[in-house]
Parts: structure tokens; C-alpha cells; sequence
């Protein structure tokens, strides 16, 4: 998981981003300590940061400046001072990239994304699927409650999957099966009941009692 450091004073900017951030799969954290930023990077070790211009103490040219003594993580500068010397001040102090005040959290992070990939040859996450705080990973077939992984076997993912890609929308008995034939393994009626069944317990003991619910007589939902 990538990590990124968000040295903003603003804490409704910064939790903003750091919510969108998460949200991405990304490790996420906002500086405490504006008189040691250089502290709290050495600590967290980011793999990029987020860094405003104008901070308490000193700025962000200064802490930028800072890192670059031991390290080259990508910087991109964030400030509502867009004018062309504070940007050309900003290249010219180690920060790769500069994004102006207001923005559009879709951007930074495709900002983020792009720096990374050029960094770190990384890969942009793949899809979630998010219902009532579950989150379905479709790159490694792992489901998270609450921030606790929830193991699925191949059938229980794949009948998760099909809910959640439906969602609202009543999935017949016929469909799921079908796909769980996708797994190479013959399933009957039985057996979907059975896997069905199995989701449903390991749903309600993380807290998502009623998750999956019935349409008798034609198949399952989630709403």
C-alpha cells in the first residue's frame, strides 16, 4: 500500500483528502507537527507528498527543501497561490508537480496516480465494490469490514460479486449458478444454498446481519 504524507494546515482540505485517498487504497496521513514535518516524513516514510505552501513556522518551500536533502519521493505542491513565480518557486525547490487551490479531488489523484506510476511503475488499484462499509476488491477477490479482511472462498466471491455488481437489482438463482459454473466446479441448487448460506454467517459476524436478502422463488438481492 502506498503511502502518502499531506502536509496541510487546513484540516477540512486535508481530511478531504485524505478521505479520497483512502478510498483508493492508499495509506494516507496528515502532518501533526508543523514545526517538524521533516520528523514526522522520516517517521511515516511516504511514498509521496502532499505539501502546501503557506504553513506555520516555516513554509512549504523550506520543508520541501528539507526532504529533498534525503530523499527524491515525489512532492506535489498544493497552495491557492497559483500565480507563475509561486509554481516556477516550487519546481525550482524539488516539488514535481503543483496543483492550484480550489481543485477537484478526481484530479489530485489522478496527479497521484501518475506521479506514483512514473516512480514506482505502479498500477492504478483495481475496482471496489462498496456496500454498508463492505468493501469488495476485485484484484485479489478480498472482502474488508471495518478494515478487517473477511476470507471468501471462490464461490462466495464470486456470488458476492454478481450481487454487488447488481446492486438493488434482484440476481436469479439461475445467474448465480452460472457463474459459480465459471469456477470449473458443477453447482446444483443445493450446493448454491449452501454457499449462500456460508456468505450470510460470515456477513452477520461482521456486523452486516441482513446483507444479502431473498426474493423467494427467485433469487437473492442485495438493497
Amino acid at each position: 500500500m502506498y503511502r502518502i504524507l499531506i502536509v496541510e494546515d487546513d484540516r477540512g482540505i486535508a481530511g478531504a483528502i485524505q478521505g479520497a485517498a483512502a478510498a483508493w487504497g492508499f495509506d494516507a496521513r496528515s502532518t501533526e507537527n508543523f514545526r517538524d514535518v521533516a520528523g514526522e516524513f522520516a517517521a511515516f516514510q511516504p511514498h509521496l507528498v502532499l505539501m502546501d505552501i503557506g504553513l506555520p513556522f516555516f513554509d512549504g518551500y523550506h520543508w520541501c527543501r528539507e526532504i529533498r536533502r534525503t530523499s527524491n519521493v515525489p512532492v506535489i505542491f498544493i497552495s491557492s497561490a497559483s500565480d507563475n513565480m509561486n509554481i516556477v518557486m516550487a519546481m525550482n525547490m524539488g516539488g514535481d508537480d503543483f496543483i492550484a487551490k480550489p481543485f477537484d479531488l478526481s484530479v489530485l489523484i489522478a496527479k497521484i496516480q501518475a506521479l506514483l506510476r512514473r516512480a514506482y511503475d505502479y498500477a492504478p488499484a483495481a475496482p471496489m465494490l462498496e456496500h454498508r462499509g463492505a468493501r469488495l476488491d476485485t484484484g485479489d477477490q478480498s472482502l474488508a469490514v471495518g478494515g478487517e479482511k473477511i476470507p471468501l472462498s471462490k464461490n462466495e466471491y464470486r456470488i458476492l460479486f454478481s450481487l454487488l455488481e447488481k446492486k438493488g437489482q434482484v440476481v436469479s438463482r439461475e445467474k448465480l449458478m452460472e457463474k459459480l459454473w465459471e469456477t470449473d466446479s458443477f453447482v446444483d441448487e443445493n450446493t448454491l444454498t449452501v454457499n449462500v448460506n456460508r456468505l450470510r454467517r460470515k456477513l452477520d459476524a461482521a456486523g452486516l446481519e441482513g446483507f444479502i436478502a431473498t426474493k423467494f422463488g427467485v433469487g437473492y438481492l442485495v438493497e
